[in-house]
């Protein structure tokens, strides 16, 4: 039975994307160092791409062995929300400015999902029909999912206009509950990225609370044993 790997990259670890930069060699540099010091290598790697084109943000994809490598040191990708993989070793990674890089995993039928849930994906419920396409299409169980979430910003920095200015976070555990998740089951990075040295946040470099724009980091895999 497969066990999961999940990490998250902090500013130490170097700029992990720049929009519009696809093959920036510091980048890609940078990628590879950290992915290395994780025992992932860049070649066996997927790059989620998410795109704020059209109007639908809830697209998932799975992916292949086929698919290794796409996007990690340029473009080719086909855009979408979430990434599901049911092969070990291939991983998923994930630069995020401010919004929720989440991993689903379920170790009885070997399949994880990383998901990009910001605040376009989580008007549009993004945090349950993340989980309904792995019931639907595996076969899980929500009660038994694993989940991780990464860093982000608080409430009041980053609030969701359309949801009653919650905060990000605050909606999705709401999603995750109602599509049956235990909350035992969530490991959560409480950092606030907005006040946290060691995160990058878009937010707050616009608004000039931090010197440095960049994006951190989740990459997932899984392994055997």
């Amino acid at each position: 039975m497969a066990r999961l790997l999940v990490a998250i990259s902090k500013v130490e670890n170097g700029n992990m994307y720049i929009p519009g930069d696809t093959a920036n060699e510091v980048v890609i540099h940078n990628r590879q160092v950290w992915l290395a010091s994780q025992g992932v290598d860049t070649a066996n790697t997927t790059r989620l791409s998410v795109t704020y084109d059209g109007e639908d943000f809830c697209r998932y994809r799975t992916v292949t062995n086929e698919n290794k490598g796409e996007g990690m040191t340029g473009d080719g990708l086909v855009p979408g929300d979430a990434i599901v993989v049911t092969e070990p070793g291939h991983a998923v990674f994930l630069p995020v400015a401010d919004c929720v890089a989440t991993v689903f995993f379920d170790e009885v039928h070997s399949v994880f999902m990383l998901a990009h849930l910001g605040r376009h994906s989580l008007e549009q419920e993004g945090g349950i029909k993340s989980v309904e396409y792995l019931v639907e299409h595996f076969g899980v169980n929500p009660a038994t999912l694993k989940v991780w979430l990464a860093p982000t910003p608080n409430k009041e920095a980053y609030p969701i206009f359309a949801l009653d200015n919650k905060g990000m976070k605050e909606v999705l555990y709401e999603q995750l509950a109602e599509a049956g998740i235990v909350t035992e089951n969530i490991i959560d990075n409480k950092a606030d990225t907005v006040t946290d040295p060691e995160y990058y946040s878009h937010t707050a470099f616009l608004k000039g609370g931090k010197a440095e724009d960049g994006r951190f980091a989740m990459v997932a895999m899984m392994v055997e044993g």
